[in-house]
């Protein structure tokens, strides 16, 4: 396709939105079902399993590479993000079609003035009482990858749960014609969530991390053997302070509104603290 760059890596780019959406007509023309996988870089396995989980649903993928500006606070450092394009590109080379790679002036023209705001799961007082702004960058910029790629199914990670919920009812209650499909959070052996933040841990940190996940499977076991929830979410947070966690919340909460949950609701367990300088998060299902 004219203006597609073809990485050194061996996968086509795409940098400018004309250019996207002429290579997505072409599929279309060929009758070919289109999922985008949205990303900021730094893939590990986690973003991989989605690229794979995409390819499972439509014949191309699209793999987004965008460091979002709007989606960091401004106590939030955007340029310490890591960036590896070389390797993200190797990395999918084989797995997806096209790499979708956007300057912030593609996405965010000079005197752009409109945002999306989403209530509900983005203000259920998990992430946003942390990180206010956050699902304001994060929804305006799925939004708009999902208006210019067109895709009938997009993936995210159920690592970052709310994100999950808060683009799913965007989707929906704007009436985009895409399918989002979660994709299960990936673990390493001893359980620790795989996250681009996890590069920043020492290595006596990462051998604490992993209690993060076991003291949510512990709380998560007591719970569903009856025990109360007040009881059971103290002892987690005991024991994830007692590992040398600062924690930021541990809650339980409905696995579909992220309210608080009712007698008959799917829960969730949601988890975010810090760990030296490393924020990490996680979340398991209460309910197999």
């Amino acid at each position: 396709m004219n203006g597609l760059q073809h990485a050194r890596r061996g996968i086509d780019v795409a940098e400018t939105i004309a250019d996207l959406r002429a290579q997505v007509a072409s599929w279309r023309v060929a009758g070919e079902r289109v999922a985008l996988v949205p990303t900021m870089g730094a893939l590990h396995e986690g973003h991989l399993s989605l690229v794979r989980l995409a390819r499972a649903n439509a014949e191309r993928v699209i793999v987004s590479i965008f460091v979002n500006p709007t989606q960091f606070a401004p106590t939030e450092d955007l340029e310490k993000y890591p960036r590896t394009f070389d390797a993200d590109c190797a990395a999918l080379d084989r797995l997806a079609d096209l790499v979708f790679a956007p300057a912030a002036q593609v996405m965010y023209a000079p005197g752009e003035c409109t945002f999306i705001e989403v209530d509900g799961p983005a203000r259920a007082g998990l992430e946003d009482l942390f990180r206010p702004t956050h699902f304001r960058g994060v929804a305006t910029i799925v939004a708009k990858l999902l208006i210019v790629a067109a895709p009938d199914f997009a993936t995210f990670g159920e690592k970052d749960y709310q994100q999950l919920k808060v683009v799913t009812r965007m989707a929906r209650d704007l009436f985009l014609p895409v399918t989002i499909l979660p994709g299960a959070t990936v673990r390493e052996a001893d359980g620790l969530a795989l996250s681009s933040r996890n590069r920043y841990l020492t290595a006596q940190e990462r051998a604490i991390a992993p209690t993060l996940h076991a003291a949510l499977d512990k709380c998560a076991a007591a719970l569903r053997k009856g025990v109360d929830a007040q009881g059971a979410l103290d002892a987690a947070r005991a024991q994830v302070a007692q590992a040398g966690f600062r924690i930021d919340y541990l809650a339980l909460r409905d696995a579909e509104t992220l309210g608080e949950p009712h007698d008959d609701a799917r829960r969730r367990l949601l988890v975010a603290a810090h760990l030296g300088a490393t924020r990490l998060i996680d979340n398991i299902p209460v309910e197999d």
